[in-house]
């Protein structure tokens, strides 16, 4: 049959049209149906209002320790065991099946790993994740509260890595405390830097109820979504906004309802701020898990007992603690282990540093260590008593409190060199220094980097009460035996190792020890040796505004960001 012209043509129009790229335009009804019209639907949102956004994101870095990173640890990363809201630590079942003492000698503990659990890019949550962090925390300097991953001997590997079995030299009381906020070991073990670029700017991968959108430092915001991929409860918002604003910019975002709640180290005048805005803005103070301390650290020439002592009586301690406090909710510190919000906490200063100079005896020590005061100046040999004091960067309130240290010294007749590396480098770097024989490195190295001897830092206070005093004050395992004349690295920022203390701070860690009858030995002894001189404990002021709901204060220490599926948009 012979085709036509015009369905010839018409035939070969159909088939192009059939095999272009470019489809056919809509139908459009002046009669649609609304249930079929897409509805666009605006993100439900959460606005907090923060201090800062500026990295590190590491929760298990000296140098990174912030309200932000505590959130974000919180929100992003998973964790074995959990503190309840009494203080006591309980088994996270969104990411375990079980965590529990297999053997007593050796001392060994069995994780038993959900399987459904998995990083954000697909890849389990698995052993490899623990014992990644147990290395880092054993071998890194400037980690917060080593002590109980020092004692791990072997991690093994189970059941296609969903069984963790790890197994202690020493029997550990405290074990509950470890393998918290977990990393994704196979994006970061042979990633540049590895554990000293770990979070340094972001997060490579999450296993919590939220995912990480975008970090934009210049504009002071972290934007958090719901984590499509987490395998348990979903978040009842859509997203979540860390904002930064100065306290005025707090105050002015909670009355105006731009933020629903914010978290804030408020000093008087910020405090003051919050409180003019009435009854629609609930305030909480949270003691936050850090002490801010001053370091006198016993090397150079301060590994000189007498000149240590000397420089602690020079110091002003209650204008210390008023420079960095500033009016705020934060409360002095007068013992060595336990902070004021830690259960048991009770003063133990004397013997201690005065809280206000004392000229004379400090005049006597310094003289009988060899030193006099010549032009104002505190000599020896012709050489003037000189110290660098370091606090990490800009950092408030430790840069406040460094430059009111520095104006004492200097007003005493000694030599100030104040320095303010980058928070990474001075945990990481300066403070890890090795030393031999009581001595560090004293002139700058390639970085220009240069041994610290006073230093004004955050200190750890939070979890087992021997974990802490053991991370803080004790010695690496077999450190306190080793040769001093072959160079170590020190054991904390303080770089006190004293083999007198540790049989008792290793008893206290064991358990064989009470933690009380330990402390009533060790805190007098540590007053004496003038190292550690704590001044008062971090607090953030919560203000909740109205608009939204399910937001508490949260655990003690830890704070609101664990119940963060929970919130919604609404009323208190």
């Amino acid at each position: 049959m012979r085709m036509s012209r015009a369905a010839g043509l018409g035939l070969v129009a159909l088939m192009l049209s059939a095999c272009s790229s470019t489809p056919p335009p809509p139908v459009v009804s002046s009669t649609a149906n609304p249930s079929t019209v897409a509805q666009t639907k605006t993100p439900s949102q959460i606005v907090i209002g923060v201090d800062d956004v500026v990295g590190g994101y590491n929760p298990h870095n000296l140098a990174d320790v912030s309200t932000v990173t505590t959130a974000l640890a919180q929100l992003l990363l998973p964790s074995v065991f959990r503190t309840k809201d009494d203080g006591t630590r309980t088994l996270d079942t969104n990411l375990m099946k079980s965590a529990q003492v297999i053997s007593e000698a050796p001392f060994t503990v069995a994780y038993e790993i959900r399987p459904d659990a998995s990083w954000s890019d697909g890849a389990p949550i698995a052993a490899e994740d623990f014992a990644f962090l147990r290395d880092a925390m054993r071998d890194e300097p400037g980690v917060i509260a080593p002590a109980g991953y020092r004692l791990i001997q072997d991690v093994q590997s189970r059941e296609g890595g969903k069984r963790v079995e790890v197994t202690f030299t020493k029997p550990y009381p405290g074990w509950q405390t470890l393998f918290g906020d977990l990393l994704p070991a196979h994006l970061l073990k042979d990633a540049p830097g590895s554990w000293k670029g770990a979070l340094a700017s972001s997060f490579p991968a999450y296993g919590g109820p939220f995912s990480l959108k975008g970090i934009d430092i210049a504009r002071g915001e972290i934007i958090l979504e719901r984590n499509d991929r987490y395998w348990e409860k979903p978040a009842a918002i859509d997203r979540l906004v860390l904002r930064r604003a100065d306290q005025q910019g707090l105050a002015n975002a909670l009355a105006s309802g731009n933020d629903q709640f914010a978290l804030t180290m408020a000093d008087s005048t910020g405090v003051g701020r919050l409180s003019s805005l009435g009854p629609a803005v609930q305030l909480t103070t949270l003691p936050r898990p850090l002490v801010a301390d001053v370091l006198l650290r016993p090397v150079g020439v301060l590994s000189d007992d007498k000149v240590r002592a000397g420089v602690a009586a020079l110091l002003d301690r209650n204008k210390l603690i008023s420079a960095g406090v500033a009016g705020g909710p934060a409360k002095q510190a007068d013992a060595q282990v336990r902070a004021p919000s830690v259960p048991g906490y009770a003063a133990t200063l004397q013997p201690g540093p005065p809280a206000t100079p004392d000229a004379a005896h400090a005049e006597e020590l310094l003289k009988s260590a060899g030193y006099a005061k010549e032009a104002g100046i505190w000599r020896k040999s012709g050489k003037a008593l000189s110290v660098v004091v370091a606090s990490p960067g800009k950092q408030d309130p430790y840069a406040l409190i460094a430059k009111s240290l520095k104006d004492q010294l200097v007003a005493a007749g000694i030599e100030v060199n104040a320095v303010a590396p980058p928070p990474r480098e001075l945990f990481s770097l300066q403070l890890a220094m090795p030393v031999v024989n009581g001595q560090q490195q004293a002139t700058p190295d390639a970085a220009g980097a240069v041994g610290v001897d006073i230093a004004v830092v955050p200190q750890p206070v939070d979890g087992d009460v021997a974990t802490v005093l053991a991370s803080t004050f004790g010695c690496r395992p077999g450190q306190a035996e080793a040769d001093k004349s072959k160079p170590a690295v020190p054991a904390n920022a303080a770089g006190l190792c004293d083999p007198s203390l540790q049989p008792t701070i290793d008893a206290a860690l064991q358990g064989t020890k009470p933690i009380d009858d330990a402390l009533s030995q060790i805190e007098p002894e540590l007053w004496r040796k003038n190292v550690v001189i704590p001044l008062f404990q971090l607090a953030d002021t919560l203000a909740i505004g109205a608009g939204i709901s399910g937001v508490t204060p949260g655990p003690p220490m830890v704070g609101p960001f664990g119940s963060a599926v929970n919130w919604t948009r609404g009323t208190k």
